[in-house]
């Protein structure tokens, strides 16, 4: 509607923004210049707008055009505020009006005066004879007088107007978490609401003027290129795609701008930081593939067990009769190795596919690499050394220590296999990507993965070891990896030997919760001085409670910051119900439980959105328990 409104205007207009680029023009801008499309086009530089208007005579004969281009050039860059009239070199006359603008670039209008100086030339050569034509004159420029100031008036509110409406772009734009730009067909950005470093950090923020290339890198470009030239083709798409200097999930979404006639002008761009979802959507659809395979497998393990218990008691009284021939002993005693042998992989498909949480704690990374060496020694032959490095790393972090060693001393131990008896080294390195990732990475020296391990070294009984390997080893690497929302990637190194990349996602631990008065619920004695002893040593003051009726005694007390209970309470009442009472008696109080419970359970499950810990748990565990139920 806005540029409707500027074509009906008689006056020639343009505005160039700080980089002396067309930001828009109205149709009699082009029609008096007669200027080709490319001029016209948003982006648009002024320089070869003055080249190609030097180069018509638009400027009369000139000795030197590039000079006078370079001079009309560095004019506009220092451009003040001007009214001119010039005779063009096809004998009009225009006046041009010019005004900068508060965030740089200016406003210019044309105007052609040719009428006007006509009248006036006409009325001094004839003065004496025109006294009729001199009033009708008179009267007619007077009326365009008029209608120029009417005009004049209606642009500066135009220009108002526009200058408000960018204003308040800018401002909406700004407070969006997301990257909003403009692209031209060439790939240059006309408009950006700076927030590219936001969403791919170590990006510059100005961006206007540069090339998509030049903002987010090669690599990045060539990334989202062939989702801008289906935009420049008319298809609006969206992706998403890796920044590698971060690590971030963008998520880009691409629109193409039509002008009236159709023609595509450029390619409206959004991109927003999906990290965070990104690992929650993984870290879900991996519980939903969990949870499928554990119900297609329970059954058929429950089968596959009795008869192993079947085998193994046939075969061990088979083994036990007096006078057996000694072929008929050996095949009874090779049954029962591989009876025992299906056994123990049923435990590991169990261990995979049944039902399993993570346990994040609080870890200082430092002494979790220590032990994680010292752990690893005893396994590693004299000729094979380990070496660890830690890199850039905050002091504690958020994760699964348990699980996390456990997958760390699994590739320690498949590098030893892949070495074998020859002199090597294993090295494991820990370093946080940015503000995303904490990355661990595990390589050898040993011959790497063949193209076959490559593609199925993940995949459940994939092994290269023969009947020694159950082929369950990485793909329990990958399965708690990707529960906890992480990646894993396998590589061969460019000087030999093989490469495993965990990525799990960085979680930094915040400050302990500040120092508040506790009821702490518990009808165990034993567990209650436990509990109240770590809560005193995080600064807490505790007061205690056996069952629900104490505990709703006690809640009135002044100051009280948090209820703690367990769920499993005597006299017939439990943790849930004293919650749900608390709700309703004192709806601000923090509320959080604690239980025994294993995750599925009928009741632990009917906590209504409190917080449950699970027991036993370390100090550190309760800690970070706490502070989350105080954020909550």
């Amino acid at each position: 509607m806005l540029q409707a409104g500027l074509n009906l205007i008689q006056q020639a207009l343009s505005i160039y923004d700080s980089d002396l680029r067309l930001v828009v023009s109205n149709r009699r801008f082009q029609e008096m210049f007669d200027l080709p499309d490319s001029l016209v086009s948003p982006g648009a530089t002024f320089e070869d707008t003055i080249r190609h208007l030097v180069a018509r005579g638009e400027y009369g004969e000139v000795e030197d055009a590039e000079e006078a281009v370079r001079i009309r050039v560095e004019q506009a860059r220092a451009f003040k505020p001007h009214y001119i009239e010039r005779t063009r070199s096809n004998g009009r006359t225009i006046s041009v009006e010019g005004a900068p603008l508060a965030q740089g670039g200016w406003v210019a209008v044309y105007t052609d005066i040719t009428e006007i100086k006509n009248q006036e030339a006409l009325l001094r050569v004839r003065s004496e004879e025109l006294s009729d034509q001199l009033l009708t004159h008179a009267e007619r420029l007077a009326q365009a007088n008029r209608a120029l100031a009417a005009t004049n008036a209606a642009l500066e509110e135009t220009k108002r107007e526009l200058m408000e409406t960018e204003a308040r772009t800018r401002l909406v734009t700004g407070m969006v978490p997301a990257h909003i730009a403009h692209v031209t067909p060439d790939f240059h950005y006309t408009f950006s609401n700076r927030r590219l470093s936001a969403v791919m950090p170590g990006s510059p923020s100005d961006i206007i003027g540069l090339t998509v290339a030049e903002a987010l890198g090669p690599e990045t470009f060539a990334r989202i290129e062939p989702g801008l030239r289906r935009a420049l083709a008319g298809e609006a798409n969206v992706f998403e795609t890796t920044h590698e200097g971060s690590g971030h999930r963008i998520r880009v979404a691409l629109t193409p701008e039509h002008d009236a006639e159709g023609r595509i002008q450029g390619v409206y761009v959004l991109s927003a930081d999906v990290t965070e979802e990104t690992q929650a959507r993984a870290a879900l659809a991996h519980t939903a593939k969990r949870e499928l395979a554990a119900q297609l497998t329970s059954g058929l393990a429950h089968d596959f067990s009795n008869l192993l218990t079947i085998i193994m008691g046939l075969q061990g009284r088979l083994e036990r009769v007096a006078g057996l021939p000694p072929d008929a002993t050996e095949i009874a005693r090779a049954t029962l190795a591989a009876a025992r042998r299906g056994g123990t992989l049923l435990d590991r498909i169990a261990r995979i596919s049944g039902p399993s949480d993570l346990h994040p704690a609080p870890t200082g990374l430092m002494a979790f690499m220590a032990d994680l060496k010292t752990m690893a020694g005893p396994i590693l032959p004299q000729a094979i050394t380990l070496g660890v490095t830690l890199e850039d790393l905050p002091d504690r972090v958020l994760l699964d220590p348990g699980a996390l060693q456990d997958s760390l001393l699994n590739l320690i131990i498949n590098a030893r296999d892949a070495i074998g008896s020859r002199p090597g080294r294993i090295a494991v390195s820990a370093r946080a990507l940015r503000d995303t990732w904490l990355e661990f990475r595990v390589t050898d020296t040993g011959p790497g993965f063949s193209e076959k391990a490559l593609k199925h070294a993940l995949d459940p009984f994939f092994s290269t070891k023969g009947g020694e390997g159950s082929g369950l080893g990485l793909s329990m690497v990958y399965d708690q990896t990707k529960l906890a929302g992480g990646s894993v990637k396998l590589a061969n190194r460019t000087g030999g030997g093989a490469s495993v990349t965990l990525r799990l996602p960085l979680r930094p631990v915040g400050p302990r919760a500040a120092p508040m008065l506790v009821l702490l619920v518990e009808d165990s004695e034993v567990i209650r001085a436990s509990v109240r002893e770590m809560l005193r040593a995080m600064g807490h003051t505790v007061v205690e409670a056996g069952s629900v009726e104490e505990a709703l005694e006690l809640s009135g007390l002044p100051g009280l910051g948090l209820v703690l209970s367990d769920i499993g309470l005597p006299d017939g009442a439990t943790g849930i119900d004293l919650m749900n009472e608390l709700a309703a008696r004192t709806p601000g109080l923090r509320r959080a439980l604690m239980t025994s419970l294993p995750r599925g359970d009928a009741l632990r499950e009917s906590a209504n959105g409190v917080p449950v810990l699970t027991k036993p748990f370390t100090f550190e565990e309760l800690s970070a328990f706490v502070a989350q139920a105080e954020d909550e």
